[in-house]
């Protein structure tokens, strides 16, 4: 079962970038794990793949040892991924996300900040196999949960998934709220 930031990236997918498909946790026993949420647009041969972590008091920051974590953890995942999607979808666009709402900048000097965390991994991959990991993070993350609240704003069919009924919900009880202090 995905998470709610899992399914906030899997909603923005079929919603937003039209994907037909969405395939949450999806196991890939070959190349050994699982995917947190992987979208396809069979029309476009179009095929996302993202990693989600939603950790909103801490930012973006996983641990080993007592140490941050986020550079091995991650490049290790879109490796992974990268490898799936290549034997996969080799005749597909690919797109590789990080989907994390709290990603913080510690400052340029900080031991550990978590957005020279994401460059680095970009970096890496990058170098590794010429693939561009897109952050979707902080405004860019905000941003997207604004489209698919628009999106529930406007729709008027009960909508399926838990997270956007809910916004559906906010949405149409704000606008009746307003109407009722007239």
């Amino acid at each position: 079962m995905q998470n709610p930031g899992e399914e906030v990236a899997g909603e923005y997918l079929k919603i937003i970038l039209g994907c037909d498909f969405v395939e949450y946790n999806l196991y890939t026993p070959d190349i050994q794990g699982e995917i947190d949420v992987v979208g396809i647009n069979a029309k476009e041969k179009i095929v996302y793949i993202c990693e989600v972590a939603t950790h909103l008091v801490t930012g973006l920051q996983y641990v080993k040892n007592k140490q941050p974590d986020n550079v091995n953890r991650f490049t290790k995942k879109f490796r992974k991924n990268i490898e799936y999607a290549n034997k996969y979808f080799s005749d597909y666009e690919k797109h590789f996300m990080l989907w994390s709402p709290i990603v913080k900048n510690s400052g340029p000097n900080a031991k550990n900040n978590q957005l020279n965390a994401i460059a680095e991994i970009q970096e890496i991959l990058k170098s590794e196999y010429g693939v561009h990991i897109e952050p979707v993070i902080n405004e860019e993350y905000a941003k997207c949960l604004g489209e698919l609240r628009r999106y529930a704003a406007e729709e008027t069919k009960e909508l399926k998934s838990p997270i956007l009924r809910l916004m559906q919900i906010e949405e149409k009880l704000s606008k009746h709220v307003s109407r009722l202090n007239r």
